[in-house]
């Protein structure tokens, strides 16, 4: 039951970030948006979600898992109604910022809560094929809602369905949850290098954002050369303090590291390939929102299915060698997609390589979380995940801010298959970086 109300966590955090897609145009035009703002109804949401990462895994590790479970989720369901209510551009951009912050208290919490509830190994692994089925397919399945949701009730609906789902997640987490024990004696939070961490990686994530979509102009540039700044100072911060908010020994942990990579990679390439999916059926064969949503159900079915196998697969053959293929499957995948769509094919034409690439991109997102928490201390645990789920804040950022500049340097046809092919030959070198992970001991240097 625990598990269940995890992955249920998990899904309405994935549902979450895509839901919206498919509700831009209509929220637009309906609250006056200017054209170079409208883009902030989905990034008010990933800038404060990835800032905030780091901070929210050591909140968990301090001030109890539980509690910041049920936190994460009460700021969602609050967010998402004040997000469906609002009448004009900035209470929206708001609602979503909040939705962020949200996201980035959940998301360690619930990552963490597995990674100490279930022991290393099997049990381990089949609970992340539960909650990778879970966050793998809502990427896919927020877009069929999104969709859904706009065409039969209007893009409020997409925000008044979390109020619900939060509260009830809420109920049951105060129910299931074992109670967290009190705060942890003698530690305290880093404040100098919480700051540092949350305002540099907000500044690097918000230019990321920003530079595709306005052009790089000084405001752009100048948020990413404070936001290196500031994280060059965090580093300084953390090997001098004596509570560090990210323990720098953990990075020492091979499969932390290694997963950490694997997951901002695959954020890069995979993550992004929803927006020009998307584009694909809008743009390219004037889908309209509930047809685009439609469109997702072969993935998310696909994803679903691969997320179960993973853990399966996994405690046979080892993550490691599961993640690399479960990658190199998706490579397959995309590359076949990038080749077979075309400006007169036929969704059916494009359905197998669907499939591959969701089996693929499913199995990865199980397993690639999985290894990143090998060998990690419970009670670091909380912070692992924060720096696990910022590596895929950050590359999701960077990727999609690559391959936008790529595919607008051809026409849009062209562009969006160049883009695609480029992504191809991405997951294929995250598969091979996936191979130089090992297993490494469960020793955790002391902070």
């Amino acid at each position: 039951m625990i598990l269940a109300l995890l992955a249920f966590a998990q899904l309405i955090i994935a549902i979450d970030y895509t839901i919206v897609f498919v509700a831009v145009p209509d929220i637009g035009r309906e609250l006056g948006f200017a054209a170079h703002n409208l883009q902030w109804v989905v990034s008010g949401y990933a800038v404060v979600f990835g800032g905030f990462l780091l901070l929210g895994g050591r909140m968990s590790d301090l001030l109890g898992r539980r509690r910041m479970f049920v936190l994460g989720l009460s700021l969602y369901g609050v967010s998402s109604l004040a997000g469906g209510l609002a009448t004009e551009p900035g209470l929206l951009v708001g609602a979503r910022a909040v939705q962020g912050f949200g996201g980035a208290v959940l998301a360690p919490a619930t990552l963490s809560l597995i990674g100490t509830l279930f022991a290393e190994g099997r049990e381990r692994n089949r609970a992340f094929s539960v909650w990778g089925a879970a966050g793998g397919s809502g990427m896919a399945l927020g877009s069929l809602l999104g969709g859904v949701l706009t065409q039969a009730f209007g893009w409020p609906a997409i925000f008044f369905v979390n109020v619900p789902l939060a509260a009830a997640g809420v109920v049951a987490a105060v129910v299931l949850i074992p109670r967290d024990g009190g705060t942890r004696s003698g530690r305290r939070f880093d404040v100098p290098g919480a700051v540092a961490a949350t305002a540099g990686i907000t500044a690097v994530v918000f230019a990321l954002v920003q530079g595709p979509a306005t052009g790089w102009n000084a405001a752009s540039l100048l948020a990413g050369g404070v936001g290196v700044v500031l994280l060059v100072a965090f580093v300084m911060i953390e090997s001098r303090s004596a509570d560090p908010l990210l323990p720098l020994g953990l990075l020492r942990i091979r499969s932390l590291r290694n997963g950490v990579t694997v997951i901002a990679l695959f954020a890069a390439t995979l993550g992004s390939l929803l927006y020009f999916e998307t584009l694909y059926f809008q743009d390219v064969h004037g889908y309209n929102a509930l047809q685009t949503g439609l469109a997702y159900l072969v993935p998310t079915v696909a994803i679903f299915v691969g997320a179960n196998l993973g853990g399966r697969v996994a405690t046979r053959f080892g993550l490691h060698v599961t993640l690399a293929t479960s990658l190199a499957v998706a490579a397959v995948g995309v590359a076949w997609l990038g080749l077979a769509i075309s400006t007169s094919a036929s969704y059916a034409a494009i359905v197998p390589a669907l499939l591959i690439l969701g089996l693929g991109q499913g199995s990865a997102f199980t397993t690639m979380y999985a290894a990143a928490s090998t060998g990690v201390a419970p009670e670091h645990q909380g912070i692992g995940s924060g720096a696990a789920s910022t590596g895929q804040q950050v590359g999701n950022a960077i990727g999609l801010a690559l391959l936008v500049a790529i595919a607008n340097q051809s026409d849009a046809f062209t562009g969006l298959r160049t883009a695609i092919l480029i992504t191809a030959a991405g997951v294929a070198l995250t598969a091979l970086t996936a191979l130089t992970g090992r297993r490494t001991p469960a020793l955790v240097p002391t902070p």
